[in-house]
């Protein structure tokens, strides 16, 4: 009898697919394409359908392309001492981050909530 272990598979298993290739977008590219959502001539999702990218990757491009802003306008003086962002830049992207995720969690539990309230009414005597 085959065990399947978690490196390995089975001989009846059907072959993987292969991830299909996603383009790679210079940086100029990106910079491009996230100006164009910040200035408001395009929607995110219209970015990203041309672009051929999941939202998820483009949310990267527009962190990546804010953090960098951020130390690019940072005072010498701190780069200098090898600190990317200042302490208080630090915590104000760090707190954004934490209200974002909050948020999403308590949305998602919103809909669990409505569903499983749907799904089960209260019993009326």
């Amino acid at each position: 009898m085959e065990t399947k272990t978690k490196n390995s598979s089975t001989t009846s298993s059907s072959p993987k697919k292969p991830r299909p290739t996603l383009p790679a977008y210079s940086a100029q590219e990106k910079a491009q394409a996230i100006l164009t959502v910040w200035t408001e001539r395009c929607k995110p999702a219209e970015v990203c359908r041309q672009m051929k990218v999941n939202w998820i990757t483009f949310n990267q491009w527009q962190q990546r392309a804010m953090e960098g802003m951020l130390q690019a306008l940072e005072p010498r003086v701190n780069l200098a001492k090898g600190e990317a962002l200042s302490p208080r830049l630090q915590a104000l992207l760090e707190n954004r981050q934490k209200t974002a995720s909050t948020r999403k969690l308590v949305e998602r539990l919103e809909q669990i909530q409505l569903a499983k309230s749907q799904e089960h009414p209260p019993k009326t005597e």
